[in-house]
């Protein structure tokens, strides 16, 4: 991904609202399967890391790509946003 497709969906991650959080359970396998539905279906995903949460979120969010065969965007503070190209049939995001 060049850094203007990542300045591109940084842009378009700000207007979202997280649809996630990680809690003091961390990354359970549940949390990890919703994602990758939800990157299916969405291509752009916002995720919060909550307070009671040990892990760093840096950590998280490659753990959390790894598993879901995504790139991250970005990770500002607790906030952690993740990409992955739809199909071609289905696919919502043009990166430029």
């Amino acid at each position: 991904m060049t850094s203007k497709q990542r300045a591109y969906l940084k842009g378009l991650a700000m207007n979202l609202d997280p649809i996630f959080q990680i809690g003091k359970n961390s990354l359970t396998p549940e949390i990890t399967a919703a994602i990758q539905e939800a990157l299916e279906a969405r291509e752009l995903v916002k995720i919060s890391v909550l307070q009671n949460c040990a892990d760093d979120p840096r950590e998280l969010a490659a753990v959390v790509s790894e598993r879901t065969r995504s790139q991250v965007v970005q990770v500002i503070g607790k906030k952690i946003v993740l990409y992955k190209e739809g199909r071609e049939e289905k696919k919502k995001i043009i990166l430029p």
